[in-house]
């Protein structure tokens, strides 16, 4: 992994720790993320993998991740990753192993597991201050399942268990919040369409100790409803439109690594997307537009 920060897309690694013939759903971006970071993190890792989508990656015995693989059931990853550290810190301990083949403990869950029926077990590992990576690719719903509502569904949005006409209820938790709360050692947001900056915040969190988390929006063409073409598009625009800040917590300080400006409609990235249908057919919901749009607003405002 080099010392330097990248400053440009062609000083980007190409570790090739994730096979990269990998298949999921065409248009991914929850594997385009992955692949992004597994290129900066490289081979020395064991990828402790909590029930989802990228679980599917696997099928035992082959795996396409380059380095260690274990899977866990959803609630239960960071717990997973306790157990491989502390048995590589005995190995370590003992002069079995070297510093120099030392490898990282990374959780890899969707949002199901890093918002809701996991964050219980990731709450305890942060307060014991367990080293290590937290990645977690948020597309926004229970998306192996079907795409049912979860804790991480933005307001207003159409999934499987939320099908009315004013979509789902419930606001989006803010994760990120959740973990600066805990005063880790390290919490920022990505993107893959933006690599360069996702590149940076993993190298930043691979040079570190401690917990560390990895929050990549992940557009989702099977539960979003968009092209999968779109993917990079519509990552490009949720960061443009300020729905999906792009910021870093460290030393107690947020800092926005993106700032839009100027920002773009956040009608832009509604109707690029089916889950958002409802808000424009066959009558358009103004209010409901316009309230998802002061929501940005004043997040941003608050930001100054």
């Amino acid at each position: 992994m080099s010392e330097q920060p990248y400053k440009s897309l062609k000083d980007l690694p190409r570790s090739h720790a994730l096979s990269p013939g990998t298949a999921m759903c065409a248009g991914c971006g929850g594997l385009e993320a992955l692949h992004e970071a597994l290129d900066v993190l490289g081979r020395k890792t064991v990828v402790v993998n909590a029930a989802g989508c990228m679980t599917l990656l696997a099928n035992y015995p082959y795996t396409p991740f380059h380095g260690s693989w274990l899977y866990t059931s959803m609630a239960s990853a960071p717990a997973g990753a306790q157990g491989v550290r502390d048995a590589l810190d005995i190995l370590r301990d003992r002069g079995r192993l070297a510093d120099t083949d030392d490898l990282t403990a990374v959780v890899l869950t969707g949002d199901g597991s890093a918002y809701g029926m996991g964050l219980s077990a990731t709450s305890a590992a942060i307060e014991r201050g367990l080293d290590f990576i937290y990645l977690c690719y948020d597309n926004e719903g229970y998306g192996n399942t079907g795409q049912q509502s979860s804790a991480a569904t933005p307001h207003a949005a159409k999934t499987s268990t939320s099908a009315g006409t004013q979509g789902y209820a419930g606001e989006k938790k803010d994760l990120f919040a959740v973990w600066a709360a805990h005063k880790p050692s390290y919490v920022a947001t990505v993107i893959g369409a933006d690599p360069l900056d996702l590149a940076r915040k993993v190298q930043r969190a691979a040079a570190l100790k401690g917990p560390r988390l990895i929050l990549a929006l992940a557009p989702c063409p099977t539960g979003w409803d968009f092209d999968p073409g779109d993917t990079v598009e519509i990552g490009r625009l949720a960061v443009k439109t300020g729905i999906w800040p792009l910021k870093e917590y460290a030393d107690g300080r947020i800092v926005h690594t993106r700032v839009p400006n100027p920002r773009v409609p956040v009608e832009e990235y509604l109707t690029r997307q089916g889950r958002f249908r409802h808000l424009f057919e066959p009558e358009r919901n103004d209010a409901l537009i316009a309230a998802i749009q002061a929501r940005v607003d004043r997040y941003w405002d608050d930001v100054g």
